[in-house]
């Protein structure tokens, strides 16, 4: 994650764990701690929004089933009488 020039920063303060600061200090070169933040946070927000999505599309799928079931049998029933269809 490349942070660009132009964005806009804002200072926040947060409370975090001692294990969790060895941890991300391990990690982050020195004074990269909002950056490996930045990363994590970006990261864990783009799951959530793909699983958002993805559970939104299956609820619709499932809540169009019965429809699409009737649309595709009568889309079979179309074939047996369109030219070229089953004979």
């Amino acid at each position: 994650m490349r942070l660009m020039k132009n964005d806009t920063y804002e200072r926040v303060n947060i409370t975090l764990p001692s294990r969790t600061l060895e941890r991300m200090d391990h990690a982050a070169a020195r004074g990269g701690r909002s950056r490996l933040i930045d990363a994590a946070v970006t990261a864990y927000l783009n799951i959530h929004a793909r699983t958002n999505v993805e559970k939104i599309l299956k609820e619709g799928a499932l809540t169009r089933a019965k429809r699409d079931q009737e649309l595709a049998e009568d889309w079979l029933t179309l074939e047996d009488v369109w030219p070229g269809g089953k004979q």
